[in-house]
């Protein structure tokens, strides 16, 4: 099973084009850095919160990038431009159970 990290964050108006400009280095970033990592989906909420879904092959690899932070400029960029967190969780993808 994946493991998939929900994060549901708030992005100040002003600051959503520089959000979405970062959005490609970020992902360069963790491509390059961060073991494990599968993929990120960006959704855009009502009210000015947005969730990040993004696949990890495994538990520790989603832990490992947690600790990781900020690291690089990519990552850094994207995080500067979220005004608060709302909430982080983390979950499994079961396999496809064919039905």
């Amino acid at each position: 099973m994946t493991t998939v990290e929900l994060t549901r964050f708030r992005v100040e108006p002003a600051r959503v084009e520089e959000l979405l400009r970062a959005r490609p280095a970020m992902l360069a970033d963790f491509r390059a850095d961060r073991a494990g990592f599968l993929g990120a989906r960006l959704v855009r909420l009502p009210g000015d919160e947005w969730l990040d879904i993004v696949t990890w092959s495994t538990p520790e690899d989603f832990a490992a990038s947690r600790a990781k932070g900020a690291n690089l400029p990519g990552i850094a960029a994207f995080f500067a431009a979220i005004a608060a967190l709302i909430s982080a969780e983390e979950g499994a993808e079961p396999p496809f159970s064919g039905s």
